[in-house]
Formats: C-alpha cells, structure tokens, sequence
C-alpha cells in the first residue's frame, strides 16, 4: 500500500529572540499515523509543534500535503487542515460547551455543524451532557475533551496535541488516549502528540522521535522504541 507523507520537517529551526530552541529537526507525520514526540522538559517539544502552526519564528522546511507552511500563520495552517491543541486547554470559560464547539468550525467552509457536532459527541458523550454548561465549570479531564473536540470541529486532517493527559487523573488520561486512537482509526486523522507519559504515548503512537536539547536523538517505531534499553532507562522508568 502507497504510504503518502502528510507533514515533513527538514532542518527545522526555532528561536525565541536570540535564543534558538530548535536545531536542524528532521521529522515527518505520514497519513493515518498518530506521532509521538517525547523528551524532558526544555528539550523543544512543544516548540516543533508551534512552528508547525505558525505560532513561533522558525526556519528550514515545514511541508505540509504538499505545500510549505513557511509563511503563513496560525490561522493560515489551521484552514490548511491542521489543528492544534496547546498545553493547557484554552476553553472560553465563559462560553457554553455548545459554543466553544462551534467557534471551532471557523476556519472551515460553511456546512453541516449538527453532523459535527454529533460526531464530536460520539467520542465524548460527556460534552453531550454538559453542551449548555459554561466550559469554566468543566472539570479538567472534560476540558481537555473539550479542546479536542473543538479542534475537531475544523475537520482537520492533521491533529496536534500538547500534553493531552497533565494534570489528568489515570484512568480519565487512559480515555483521552483511547479517543485519541479512535479518532486517528475512524476519522483518518493523523495526529502528532507531545507527551510526558513516554509509555501511554508508545502505546498508542506508530513511530516516535525523542529530543534532547532541541535535536532528535532518537528516531524509530514505537515498539522498537520501547525495548530501546536508552529510551526504556531514560524515559520509561523501567
């Protein structure tokens, strides 16, 4: 079967001000992969995903289907098909979930919002229940719902995630990966994850790339990564 790349990264460089963050990254994300970024804290993890979405200054080659995301901002990758959902959820807290679902479809064609929205409630029936309660008085695992599925809402055809389980409790973190599994499965969306949780993201993930100090260090599948006695000591606790 033909595998067609969707996102590549050729010596990608990031910086804020004169401190450069990034350093020559080499990644790629095919169509229908879900791709784990792992690392310590300050190792440029989530700096590679806001330059893939524009929201930081960066350099070398960023193609995305095709094209070069070089140049345009946030809003320009986003109607590109790429949705991102940073570390620490960003729900209006005064909207309703309702709401913050649909402010989720702005930057695509007009359409069927109702479908949408009943899609995003097949994955997270808790959004159901609460759509007409203020995304303030969510708890933190449904705001993390929330976030994803209001990027969902843009029929995105790639999905970044930052940190998908902080703060979560174990077993709302387990249904978050879970949903993340079904929505790469039964949407076809690729997703490109950053996460703490070295194992859960090898778990779930197809291939992965660890950074230090804003390089890749390692590369491989996900399986090979976890019988790696560098990543297993490192990274794995075990």
């Amino acid at each position: 079967m033909l595998v067609m790349t969707l996102l590549e990264l050729c010596g990608l460089t990031a910086a804020y001000g004169e401190r450069v963050v990034l350093h020559q990254i080499d990644l790629r994300v095919d169509d229908g992969e879900i791709v784990a970024i792992l690392g310590a804290n300050g190792a440029g993890k989530t700096t590679t995903l806001r330059s893939i979405s524009g929201t930081t200054r960066r350099s070398g080659q960023i193609n995305f289907a095709g094209g070069s995301l070089l140049g345009l901002n946030a809003s320009g990758a986003a109607r590109l098909g790429i949705a991102h959902v940073p570390e620490g959820r960003g729900a209006m807290g005064q909207l309703t979930v309702n709401e913050n679902l649909r402010l989720g479809a702005y930057t695509r064609p007009a359409g069927d919002l109702a479908a949408d929205l009943d899609r995003v409630f097949g994955y997270f029936p808790r959004l159901k229940e609460r759509q007409r309660q203020t995304a303030g008085t969510l708890s933190g695992g449904e705001q993390q719902m929330l976030a994803i599925g209001r990027a969902l809402m843009a029929r995105p055809r790639l999905l970044l995630l930052d940190e998908p389980s902080l703060g979560l409790a174990p077993l709302v973190a387990r249904g978050i990966f879970d949903m993340i599994q079904a929505v790469n499965r039964e949407a076809a969306v690729a997703v490109l994850l950053v996460e703490q949780n070295a194992v859960a993201a090898l778990d779930i993930s197809h291939r992965a790339y660890v950074l230090e100090s804003g390089r890749v260090a390692i590369t491989g599948a996900s399986a090979d990564l976890k019988r790696d006695d560098t990543v297993r000591r490192s990274y794995l606790g075990y």
